[in-house]
């Protein structure tokens, strides 16, 4: 399998293209802001061919570069629904301006096709099967995708802005809920293997096993119930 990854833009969010191998087949995970170009830079490199774009959440961080990435390559993009108004109204996403140099920079609407996830689906794109987790508590519609174990190829899980490498999403935003993404991060992450890789929306790449281990959040969560609390989480991206 091959995964080509890069952190775009002003908030460095991590952009993945996934194929069953080069030359092949892919798909395209969260183009943000200023992701054009790395886009096209890792397509042409790899010899890959896009079939889709989905998406983790709408946050423009993650979004920004959807309708000229789908627009160049004639493929729809997949969100939840709850998130879908981000996609025309960024602003109304983070409660107030973005200002007016950054959002000049901006394509924002939604792409000629938008196909919309639901919890539980398994996509079947490009070769690839990656099963759609509905998480919210960062945004409403907050999703985690999954890949199964294959020959000599641990699980791999897209935690977009849900889990990070000794942190999680923050939850101040217009609907965030700390206590929210708690439930999520406990119902989704705390089962996975400790060797399934963590490819997140911000950040280097981590393990579940590490983040069990050492991450302040997982590790309450994994206590239950008086297990102790924690802290906002420090602010990564939008």
């Amino acid at each position: 399998m091959l995964v080509a990854g890069f952190p775009a833009g002003a908030w460095g969010t991590n952009c993945y293209l996934v194929a069953p191998a080069a030359g092949e087949e892919c798909v395209i995970i969260d183009p943000g802001h200023q992701a054009t170009e790395g886009v096209q830079e890792a397509v042409a490199k790899h010899r890959l061919k896009p079939v889709a774009v989905v998406l983790t959440h709408g946050h423009i961080d993650h979004v920004a570069s959807v309708v000229p990435v789908c627009g160049a390559h004639d493929v729809p993009a997949w969100i939840h629904p709850e998130d879908r108004y981000m996609m025309s109204d960024p602003e109304k996403a983070l409660g107030r301006s973005i200002g007016q140099p950054l959002m000049g920079e901006l394509t924002v609407g939604e792409p000629d096709d938008i196909e919309e996830l639901t919890d539980g689906a398994t996509l079947r794109l490009a070769g690839l099967e990656l099963t759609v987790t509905h998480a919210p508590g960062h945004t409403k519609g907050s999703v985690t995708f999954r890949m199964p174990e294959q020959a000599d190829v641990p699980p791999v899980f897209f935690s977009g802005d849900l889990l990070f490498a000794g942190s999680i999403g923050r939850t101040d935003l217009p609907g965030g809920d700390h206590q929210e993404i708690l439930q999520s991060l406990a119902r989704v992450c705390l089962p996975l293997q400790d060797e399934t890789v963590v490819l997140s929306g911000h950040g280097p790449q981590t393990t579940i096993g590490q983040e069990r281990a050492t991450n302040p959040f997982m590790r309450q969560v994994a206590a239950g119930p008086g297990g102790g609390g924690t802290s906002a989480a420090p602010r990564r991206g939008m």
